[in-house]
């Protein structure tokens, strides 16, 4: 059935309970690849508690985009083997611990019909506190309902997108992805065949089952990570995203950076298919 607009907009849940440990954030930075090498130290960080000489574990940042994985403002009835990640911004208001319980509040922010050809765009917001009621991260996230459009709400006033400049970019990094990747990824939490399912896949438009766009997503906080935030994870204060493109496990994506104080733009394409995956990119550091 259609999206039942403006109705919609009055969704929200509120202090729902959740709770993470040093595992999840262990097979998160996995998830996204680190470690490949457990030789480097700097990576190790991410993915490794246990030394001869006592180290604190440290948290990708864009662990927060699972760490209350489900949180969801309710239940919209939308066409699931049409879905794709839209967007994704966080704003990091306190670094994310290791361990932690926490609660998370949901809500719409909005909902813009692209027409019954063209989909719809769901917008929604969480916010995660920790158990003293001080906000950790705030998560603004849009998907992208291919099959959803046509239910008669606005087409205009979603958010304008960052501007990455026009020069040459500064710095690039190449990051290789390994083939098994989402399989690793979908253990976090998103366990849709699409990522998993050949004839799933095949079934949604997909030649094979595509990388997940939340998984994209840790890969550019990756490329950030290890260059300008010299893999400090206290050092980023916003991450911000919008997927133009699937992604494929066992392809290679380059992320172009551009600095501009403590603004970082970037964007990242796949070479080989000549494809940019993730446009209109900004990180911003402390």
């Amino acid at each position: 059935m259609p999206i039942d607009y403006p109705k919609v907009l009055d969704l929200k849940t509120e202090a729902a309970p959740y709770s993470w440990s040093d595992r999840e954030v262990m097979l998160y930075a996995l998830g996204i690849g680190m470690g490949s090498d457990p030789l480097n130290e700097k990576e190790l960080q991410f993915v490794n508690e246990a030394y001869a000489t006592p180290k604190a574990l440290k948290v990708v940042p864009s662990f927060a985009s699972v760490c209350v994985w489900g949180a969801r403002p309710g239940v919209i009835d939308l066409n699931h083997v049409m879905l794709l990640d839209g967007e994704h911004d966080i704003t990091f208001h306190k670094p994310i611990p290791a361990e932690a319980s926490a609660t998370a509040d949901a809500r719409v922010r909005g909902v813009y019909d692209k027409g019954k050809e063209k989909g719809a765009i769901i917008q929604n917001e969480v916010v995660v506190k920790d158990d003293k009621c001080d906000k950790i991260v705030t998560i603004v996230s849009s998907i992208f309902a291919r099959g959803d459009g046509g239910f008669g709400g606005p087409s205009e006033g979603a958010p304008e997108p960052h501007q990455v400049p026009r020069r040459e970019p500064d710095r690039s990094i190449d990051i290789p992805i390994r083939p098994d990747q989402a399989l690793i990824y979908r253990l976090l939490g998103d366990r849709n065949p699409l990522h998993s399912d050949p004839e799933f896949a095949h079934r949604a438009g997909f030649p094979k089952p595509i990388l997940h766009g939340m998984c994209t997503y840790g890969l550019t906080c990756r490329a950030l990570l290890q260059t300008y935030a010299d893999y400090d994870p206290s050092a980023f204060h916003r991450h911000r995203v919008r997927f133009s493109a699937p992604l494929f496990p066992g392809e290679i994506i380059t992320v172009n950076l551009w600095k501009d104080g403590n603004s970082i733009s970037f964007e990242a394409h796949v070479r080989d298919r000549q494809v940019t995956v993730a446009k209109h990119g900004q990180t911003v550091l402390i």
